[in-house]
């Protein structure tokens, strides 16, 4: 049996092509692989915090010398972070807003590329702590940025993930979603195709 982790990130509960996107992953995956356990956490339902101050003394102080709200932020972090770790399989749907990812899901980021626990610093540099895992990534864009130089959703989730270990990424982009009609067709299509593929 392998554990997936859905990280959900579009602002938008109804209309949303990311949301449609990750549902249909999952009914794939779970056609495919019945035994497997799924767990989704919806960032726009259970927002994360910014990182703030707070966050970084739950993490730097010893836990008696933590005021309520430090052992607070520590216990969010470390239970965003135990998700990740239990997982085999991490799935991130990105909508694209302004050229990047949601602020949402680089809070999520910010909770969970923790030193010591998914990288740890060496002599040679940092090492990712999460070897093993694989990652798809499910974006949904508004025009079409794939390969281009207005892409910086897929170049920093590509470093984020291996910075911590996780090297086996699968972006599947739905594109052109705002530009008329077929464009929109052709990259819902194409999107769905990949994602019938990975299942």
């Amino acid at each position: 049996m392998s554990r997936i982790l859905v990280i959900e990130s579009s602002a938008r509960q109804e209309g949303s092509v990311s949301r449609q996107l990750t549902a249909d992953f999952i009914g794939q995956w779970q056609a495919a692989h019945p035994q497997d356990e799924v767990t989704v956490r919806d960032l726009a339902k259970q927002p994360v915090p910014h990182l703030d101050e707070t966050l970084l003394a739950g993490w730097m102080k010893p836990a008696e010398q933590q005021s309520e709200a430090e052992k607070a932020a520590a216990a969010r972090s470390n239970q965003l972070t135990d998700e990740l770790l239990a997982a085999d399989v991490l799935v991130l749907a990105a909508p694209m807003y302004n050229f990047a990812i949601p602020s949402t899901l680089k809070s999520w980021l910010d909770h969970v590329l923790r030193a010591g626990v998914t990288f740890k610093y060496t002599e040679t540099g940092p090492q990712g702590l999460l070897t093993g895992k694989r990652a798809y990534v499910l974006t949904a864009r508004g025009g079409i940025y794939a390969g281009s130089g207005l892409d910086h959703q897929e170049p920093y989730l590509r470093q984020a993930l291996a910075f911590i270990g996780i090297h086996d990424v699968q972006f599947i982009h739905a594109e052109g979603l705002n530009m008329g009609a077929e464009f929109s067709e052709k990259g819902l299509a194409k999107a769905r195709e990949q994602l019938a593929q990975v299942a």
